[in-house]
């Protein structure tokens, strides 16, 4: 009888039981893959089979109020790389078909090796059609390079917009770590002014065609027949309030000058034309921007990328007088009859020189002959932080909230201002220069064109703003924005007087009559603003039709002299443009029909 080898039969029990759990296991696993998690592993296939393909929406276009086209789109092609099908070694040849310095191809592919490799980089914007026409010439020579259509902007009626338009620029690092759910490395975005503030609204949504691809990400037909493929969205159309014919007109009138035009509609806070000069050209931004322009635009001691109209801070001058009128006569200090008498000047402390020797004035004729020592003895009258009080009433030392960005608060001194510069005894002579727009006090054109806006409507408007609203893709109806109502709480009859004197300034014997016209009546007062550093500013607000304001206006020219002999022609030459459109047109059409009632005489 032979004996048993129980450690065979271990072994063999050993080894059976393995194979049985190894077999249960794959088994399990098996059924698990294929039945349990079939979805997630059939969509993880998927995302190694299929290629999403970025559509990029075209982006809203910039119309006026008149929708004329203002900023549009055209065509421009891309040059991409998409990383995990390219060959580093092509980098010299791209290079040299681009036109580039050396190194510019590896330099853009490793600032974007941080994302997926999947991911096509855009290389160059604004390539030429010889460069396409190359690529596609050699597309089987060059994997991973490709080309699309997108769009940039155009400016098809000849208006800069500088300072207002913005620019759209590649995305920087920084923008897309907050953004990227959006926006992938290469995309363009909003730069400064409206193509920042209303990004959002002009960028669209992204669509997409998925296309199938095998193990080497070759295209091999589109997934799912095309079922599946999302179309992009195209951006809003922003409505401005602009005004493209008052706008050219102020660019026109600004060329070789420094200095801010900003124009309003008093009653709804719309503004019709904003100008800061020198400016510069935007479709030098369309493209890859030139590191030669780049420097010249930051070096050019004029700043042309600096906004006058809502950065530059100066002393409003006599401008400002209408201030010191408003809270006068709302505080009952003074009335309609009450005078002071000049008599060249004024002393407090010192001597406060007048431009003139205008004996005995009341309000209305201090401000139509730009009195200085009426204004001088009131702002006494009224103290400083009341004076400030009634400042800040109509928005002055804080910002509009215009919807481009960029923009100072200016300032406005107090009490507590002289206090902590000169201890309790400040000098009070100091407010004497405050009554006539003078001194510490700082404002933006910008705010003086609300200023003026604020006088013409009597206190009330809205927030200054340049989009309007944009347009329904489907009926094509203007759905406007929001924006806050501004009311200064001042009586009627204070703006009453002093607009009676405003359209003396213009209408009766003021420093603006040369600028009076026979068939609108313009309001308005001039300004020379003291430079310690050269010439003066010289300035000019205005609104008109008198009788009923339609636009309000505020010009700014830098270091030329007396505000009514170079800033006011300005202001009447818009209000031209605005106001006579109507009246232009039906003469045009009346000289249209003269002129075929004309050649069918000739022709009988």
């Amino acid at each position: 009888m032979k004996s048993v080898n129980f450690a065979s039969i271990s072994r063999r029990t050993f080894i059976y039981a393995f194979v049985i759990i190894l077999f249960g296991v794959l088994s399990f696993r098996l059924f698990q893959m294929q039945i349990l998690n079939q979805e997630a592993y059939e969509e993880k296939s998927a995302d190694n089979s299929i290629k999403a393909i970025e559509q990029i929406p075209f982006r809203g276009v910039f119309y006026d109020r008149n929708l004329k086209v203002m900023v549009d789109n055209i065509p421009a092609y891309t040059l991409r790389i998409t990383p995990s099908d390219y060959d580093p070694k092509l980098n010299p040849l791209i290079d040299k078909i681009l036109g580039s310095d050396s190194g510019y191809v590896a330099s853009i592919l490793k600032k974007n090796r941080i994302y997926s490799k999947y991911i096509p980089i855009r290389i160059k914007r604004g390539v030429g059609f010889e460069v396409v026409s190359w690529i596609e010439e050699n597309q089987e020579h060059l994997p991973g390079v490709d080309y699309i259509v997108e769009m940039q902007r155009g400016y098809p009626i000849g208006i800069k917009g500088s300072h207002s338009f913005g620019y759209t620029k590649e995305i920087s690092p920084n923008q897309l770590s907050k953004e990227k759910d959006y926006y992938v490395p290469g995309d363009y975005v909003g730069h400064n002014g409206i193509e920042k503030q209303y990004e959002k609204d002009l960028r669209g949504v992204k669509g997409f065609n998925y296309v199938l691809v095998n193990s080497k990400r070759k295209e091999i037909g589109k997934y799912k027949e095309g079922s599946q493929d999302k179309n992009s969205i195209k951006g809003k159309d922003l409505v401005l309030s602009y005004d493209a014919d008052v706008q050219k007109v102020a660019e026109e009138k600004m060329i070789g000058k420094r200095g801010a035009i900003v124009a309003i509609e008093p009653k709804t806070g719309e503004i019709l034309a904003l100008v800061s000069a020198p400016d510069y050209d935007l479709n030098q931004f369309s493209y890859v921007t030139s590191r030669e322009f780049l420097q010249e635009l930051y070096n050019n001691p004029d700043k042309p990328s600096f906004n006058r109209a809502t950065m530059s801070l100066k002393p409003p001058g006599s401008t400002f007088k209408m201030l010191a009128a408003i809270a006068a006569l709302d505080m009952g200090i003074i009335t309609p009859s009450t005078t002071i008498n000049c008599g060249g000047g004024f002393t407090f402390g010192r001597f406060f020189k007048c431009h003139g020797n205008h004996g005995s004035v009341n309000v209305v004729h201090a401000i139509e002959k730009s009195c200085n020592s009426f204004f001088y003895h009131l702002i006494y009258k009224i103290g400083l932080d009341k004076w400030k009080e009634y400042a800040l009433k109509f928005g002055f030392a804080s910002k509009t909230g215009i919807d481009i960005g960029e923009e100072a608060a200016g300032f406005i001194p107090g009490e507590n201002y002289y206090v902590k510069m000169y201890g309790e005894k400040w000098p009070r002579s100091i407010m004497a220069s405050l009554g006539i727009g003078q001194g510490e006090v700082s404002v933006t054109p910008l705010q003086l064109a609300k200023y003026v806006a604020l006088i013409a409507n009597n206190g009330k408007s809205f927030q200054p703003h340049i989009v309007k609203g944009y347009l329904d893709d489907k009926t094509r109806q203007i759905i406007p924005y929001r924006f806050p109502e501004i009311t200064t709480g001042i009586k009627q009859e204070v703006f009453d007087i002093v607009k009676e004197g405003m359209f003396l300034v213009v209408n009766g014997s003021g420093t603006a009559t040369h600028i009076k016209m026979t068939d609108i009546d313009i309001s308005g007062k001039t300004g020379t603003a003291q430079n310690p550093h050269g010439q003066d500013h010289a300035l000019f607000v205005c609104f008109a039709p008198a009788e009923d304001p339609k636009i309000a206006i505020a010009v700014v020219i830098e270091n030329v002299g007396f505000g009514g002999t170079h800033a006011a022609p300005i202001a009447k030459a818009m209000i031209e443009a605005y106001l006579k459109k109507e009246t232009l047109k039906k003469n045009e059409l009346k000289k249209d029909d003269n002129q075929i009632i004309a050649g069918v005489k000739l022709e009988d």
